[in-house]
């Protein structure tokens, strides 16, 4: 029996091979329409695959809304690892989302996310390492990666694909990530930069990266924890003092001989544990779809809950859940037509997962537990840097991301203070820069879709926006013109040292070299105004 399983593995890996070697080379498809999506798509889609090695890593790629060949260029990483681009392309920055509202079975409806980045840049989503979405290896060896191997593969990839789309190499260069992926990022620099110095083609023109809640130190991260569940009220003032007397501050890999540090880590643990550890505001609900890789587990708990899956009933939870989308996007992507629609290689994926648990437990080696060094030799790159952060994510804590940030000794330019989406806090930011390397942290609130959207803006600085993109946070100094909804009309002027006035709430006036030539300053956002 085991024989014959081998040679089956045998048998596949050569024809995916075969298949392989007669599509290779082939520019990527584009996609005009989806299975879901009413009409044809508003924008460009492309699909396809580059081969690295033994991998063959699928790509989506959405060319910018604004002006294509102008606008930066992004890469971005899911996290996991093993999660599949598709969860960044619905769920985070892509143009499209699921209509969860209306669901009652079949396949799921597929709305325009009017706040995606692709407003602003264009994005590559990639399916990495093998075994995620639908990439897949060649030989068996190639299913086998590292946090090292992982951050050169995504490399590697760009080069290849940058040789395929070569009227992309003159523009601006971002890594884009989430989570797990925080802990690439750096290493996928690195080797940016190092290729680049190796004189490799063709030259990736990398400006920086964004990142949010960035996977970088695990021992950090999880001993933030604790601290960051006493600010949110979620343990008692006593029990925490009593766990940071008997951990002396270090609450994993804890000594088995310390019984009462144990004690107060148990206690903690039972406050904790019903919590949604990603947002601490949002319902806990247990990750599973159809298509987990925890088959029987899945069932199971299908079965048993068949309310509250929109796939096995038409009734949906009154409170919302992340698992509702994940059960769509399972649904969808192992949908024949829209594989079909995606130029999926039939036969390469038998079952598309949301994230591959058997590649997170078995296949995957982490070799990488801090990119804090990473980090303070990226300084010396002249990089420009966003980090931000969920302010109730407690996997990957403000506080540890603030830590590791301020052990870098890089100088703040401009301190701690608020900032806005469409006159409300959406949150908290702080600007450091050193010989031209800047990096700038934001704190983000969920409750507003557009904040996302806000973020990647104001880190990149446009000079101008389209309706909707309301900004309340300079990047730069200098003036800067925003042409709003007739909701929301008015112009809003950056000052010398980075303070914002908006001049006019009502109707279209003139604009004057990015001031409307209206009579009076309606209103100051942050800090004291200095004189125009």
């Amino acid at each position: 029996m085991p024989f014959i399983y081998m040679k089956s593995i045998v048998i596949c890996f050569s024809l995916q091979l075969l298949f392989s070697l007669f599509v290779h080379g082939l520019p990527g498809s584009i996609v005009e329409t989806l299975p879901g999506f009413e009409g044809v798509l508003p924008f460009k889609l492309e699909t396809g695959y580059v081969r690295v090695n033994a991998s063959e890593l699928f790509y989506l790629f959405v060319e910018s809304q604004g002006k294509p060949l102008e606008d930066p260029l992004l890469v971005y990483l899911v996290g996991g690892p093993g999660c599949s681009a598709l969860t960044g392309f619905f769920f985070q920055v892509g143009p499209l989302i699921f209509n969860t509202t209306d669901y009652l079975g079949g396949l799921p409806e597929l709305l325009y996310n009017p706040y995606s980045w692709t407003k602003t840049a264009s994005i590559i989503f990639i399916d990495y390492p093998v075994s995620t979405g639908y990439s897949y290896a060649t030989r068996s060896e190639g299913y086998h990666m590292t946090d090292t191997a992982s951050a050169k593969l995504v490399h590697q990839f760009l080069r290849k694909w940058l040789i395929d789309h070569p009227k992309f190499t003159k523009i601006p260069f971002f890594v884009a990530s989430d989570t797990y992926a925080g802990i690439i990022t750096p290493i996928v620099a690195k080797e940016i930069f190092d290729g680049n110095e190796a004189g490799l083609q063709p030259h990736i023109n990398l400006k920086g990266f964004v990142s949010g809640s960035p996977h970088t130190d695990t021992a950090l991260e999880h001993n933030s924890r604790v601290p960051l569940a006493y600010r949110l009220a979620l343990i008692s003032r006593s029990l925490y003092e009593s766990a940071k007397n008997s951990c002396k501050g270090n609450y994993v890999d804890v000594d088995p001989s310390n019984a009462p540090c144990l004690e107060d880590l148990e206690k903690i643990n039972q406050c904790i544990t019903q919590i949604n550890k990603e947002n601490i505001l949002d319902p806990k609900c247990v990750r599973l779809s159809p298509n987990s890789n925890n088959e029987e587990q899945s069932r199971r708990f299908l079965k048993a809950n068949s309310q509250r899956f929109p796939v096995l009933s038409s009734k949906i939870q009154d409170y919302w859940c992340q698992n509702f989308e994940y059960v769509l996007v399972d649904v969808w992507a192992n949908d024949e037509r829209v594989r079909d629609a995606l130029h999926v290689r039939r036969g390469t994926v038998t079952t598309w997962y949301t994230c591959n648990s058997f590649l997170q437990d078995v296949l995957y080696t982490y070799n990488v537990f801090t990119a804090v060094d990473y980090y303070q030799n990226l300084t010396r790159k002249g990089l420009q840097i966003l980090i931000y952060s969920g302010d109730h994510d407690m996997v990957v804590p403000y506080i540890s991301t603030e830590k590791w940030i301020n052990s870098l000794n890089i100088t703040v330019d401009t301190d701690w203070r608020p900032w806005f989406v469409q006159g409300q806090v959406a949150g908290y930011t702080v600007k450091y820069s050193n010989y031209g390397f800047r990096l700038t942290f934001a704190t983000l609130k969920v409750t507003e879709p557009s904040a996302l959207n806000i973020i990647l803006v104001l880190f990149l600085g446009r000079s101008k926006v389209e309706a909707n993109d309301m900004i309340d946070l300079c990047t730069y100094r200098g003036p800067v013109t925003l042409l709003l909804s007739t909701r929301l009309d008015g112009v809003i002027t950056c000052l010398k040292g980075g303070s914002i006035i908006i001049h006019c709430k009502w109707q279209v006036s003139k604009v004057v070299d990015g001031v409307k030539n209206c009579p009076s300053l309606v209103k100051t956002i942050l800090g004291q105004p200095e004189k125009a």
